[in-house]
């Protein structure tokens, strides 16, 4: 490593520190006023958490009271900080906090690199097939003329029936038997994980176009979501990943597969056009009621009891939550990522809101198998976002490096942001980084 390469990770947990620092000395200076502040916004986090399980789990009254309360709550902190003329100097401190915190997952990023994944060279593919749904992402495909520029390119596009149930991998291995060396999908997740099957199966590359509405599986690729048609550029300028491909049964699946709440709620018809409403009517039985099957999950060497949701995730998350799973850095590394959340009331709900992903009720955790059991012979099961059911137990386990993925030279995502890929921030070694020679830091 080069002397200005090794004196930059030092440099930012220096800073880090200092703004660490600066942060508990605007409390400080706020007083006991200050202090009081920041006591009752822990306080308000908990509430807002026990409001906001009432407003989940119950109905009626407790859901309009547990409202109440998840808004109140923050409110009142604020208003608590304007009276106490304290506003400006913890707002001061908490943003000192947050700069000093990204600072330290700078500096022990850069002080040890992530590897990416690794990248092939191949040569372009001659007679490349995309399929693609039309209507997948609103409309995506019209939208950014995906059919004339993947033409353009010289792929043969085949356009699915949106009003017909078509066979999407039928489709595929046609394509393949007449001679394709590439398959491609412009569509959802779910679709893709049909078609990246096949190409699996045939030891051909897959091309990932961003036209569904969420694209996890092209994010974590680094390909441009805002713009699908910069992923064909594969065709003309591209390189290969290697790619674990998950396997849920018989069935493949490129993210993730949900089991409990979340599977449950979007087996309703109405889940599609109206998500929250339904959501909310059916989660009080989810997870107070007896409105689902009782689980039993076996992860390698660990055991779930009765999760009310659990996720099972082709390579793990950065750092996942159950608000928002972020990213996975890589999807290379064999292993599959675990979820799973079990709160049993409003204290429990309080506890993953103040210590997050050390709670009692949130598993996190990696197993090369992981293995549902149930108290039904078939239970509901979310592949990819589509909704199954399937006989149990079931098991997922993962295909190492099954699948070659053909993406751009060039891609926005191809550098993950700090946070994706840099190791769990450790105070003691930022300390330790700061005040160590350069030849010596961890």
């Amino acid at each position: 490593m080069s002397e200005t390469a090794g004196h930059r990770p030092r440099v930012l947990a220096r800073i880090a520190l200092l703004c660490a620092a600066a942060a508990v000395a605007a409390v400080v200076f706020t007083g006991p006023h200050g202090l009081l502040v920041l006591f009752c916004a822990l306080v308000a986090l908990a509430v807002m958490a026990v409001g906001g399980w009432w407003a989940i789990a119950h109905r009626g009254v407790p859901r309009v009271v547990g409202a109440v309360l998840a808004v109140a709550a923050p409110v009142g902190v604020v208003v608590l900080a304007v009276v106490s003329e304290v506003l400006l100097l913890v707002l001061l401190a908490l943003v000192l906090w947050l700069a000093g915190l990204a600072c330290a997952r700078s500096a022990l990023r850069a002080a040890r690199p992530p590897r990416p994944m690794p990248v092939r060279e191949t040569p372009p593919p001659l007679r490349p097939v995309l399929i693609m749904n039309p209507r997948s992402g609103g409309g995506k495909v019209e939208r950014f003329e995906l059919v004339r520029r993947a033409e353009e390119l010289g792929a043969r596009v085949v356009l699915l029936d949106t009003s017909a149930t078509q066979d999407v991998a039928g489709l595929a291995r046609q394509a393949v038997a007449e001679g394709a060396d590439l398959l491609g999908v412009a569509g959802g997740d779910g679709t893709q994980a049909l078609v990246a099957a096949v190409a699996a199966e045939h030891d051909l590359p897959f091309l990932v176009v961003s036209a569904g509405t969420r694209n996890h599986f092209a994010m974590d690729l680094g390909l441009d979501r805002t713009d699908p048609a910069t992923c064909l550029d594969a065709l003309r300028d591209g390189v290969e990943l290697d790619v674990d491909l998950g396997r849920v049964g018989d069935l493949p699946f490129v993210n993730t597969v949900s089991f409990g709440a979340y599977a449950q709620i979007v087996q309703s018809p109405q889940y599609r056009d109206a998500k929250a409403v339904t959501a909310l009517d059916a989660l009080p039985e989810l997870l107070v009621g007896d409105g689902g099957p009782r689980l039993t999950v076996h992860a390698g060497g660990h055991r779930l009891d009765a999760p009310q949701a659990l996720l099972v995730s082709n390579n793990t998350y950065a750092a996942p939550d159950p608000i928002s799973l972020g990213r996975r850095p890589r999807l290379d590394r064999g292993v599959l990522g675990v979820l799973g959340i079990r709160v049993d009331g409003a204290a429990q709900a309080a506890e993953l809101a103040l210590r997050g992903a050390r709670a009692t009720g949130l598993t996190v955790l990696s197993a090369r198998r992981v293995t549902v059991h149930a108290d039904a012979a078939e239970i509901p099961v979310a592949v990819d976002g589509e909704a199954l059911n399937l006989p149990t137990p079931v098991v997922c386990t993962l295909a190492v490096h099954a699948l070659r993925v053909r993406v751009p030279r060039d891609r926005p995502g191809a550098d993950p942001l700090p946070q994706d890929l840099g190791p769990r921030l450790d105070w003691h070694n930022v300390v330790r980084l700061a005040f160590a020679r350069t030849e010596n830091h961890p």
